[in-house]
């Protein structure tokens, strides 16, 4: 057995896309099917195309989705946390639990998808985020 990717309905590709791209990630292929009017975008980080990919589904007829806190979250492993959320919040993204602890933090993409950020290591506590508030739920 070996895992190929997770899915998520997205409303906004480009969005989407542009959010993911903050990350690390980027798009390895694309596929439109005009006869099932919807678009799949597959990411991946550097070097992890077949391993571990991320699946963007766009269906063309729009539809509405809630509870993306049902869906869990996807967990991404990232080399400096503060350097992340910092590019991040420079981008507009809301950093729902900033990385007090220097291991740990949650964002969500564009249609309200958790994303879980974790430290390759451990960084010591720093300013500001060690006394940043949650903003809202993750």
């Amino acid at each position: 057995m070996k895992y190929l990717h997770t899915m998520i309905r997205v409303t906004d590709p480009a969005a989407t896309v542009k959010f993911f791209n903050l990350l690390g990630l980027e798009e390895v292929r694309r596929i439109d099917s005009e006869k099932g009017r919807f678009t799949l975008i597959f990411l991946a980080a550097p070097g992890q195309q077949g391993v571990a990919e991320v699946e963007l589904t766009h269906n063309w007829d729009p539809e509405s989705y809630s509870g993306g806190r049902n869906f869990g979250h996807l967990a991404f492993q990232v080399d400096d946390i503060y350097d992340t959320c910092q590019r991040l919040m420079d981008a507009g993204v809301t950093i729902n639990r900033p990385p007090r602890d220097g291991h740990m933090a949650f964002v969500r993409t564009p249609d309200d998808i958790s994303i879980e950020l974790l430290q390759n290591g451990h960084l010591e506590p720093a300013e500001p985020w060690a006394s940043m508030p949650n903003t809202g739920v993750w």
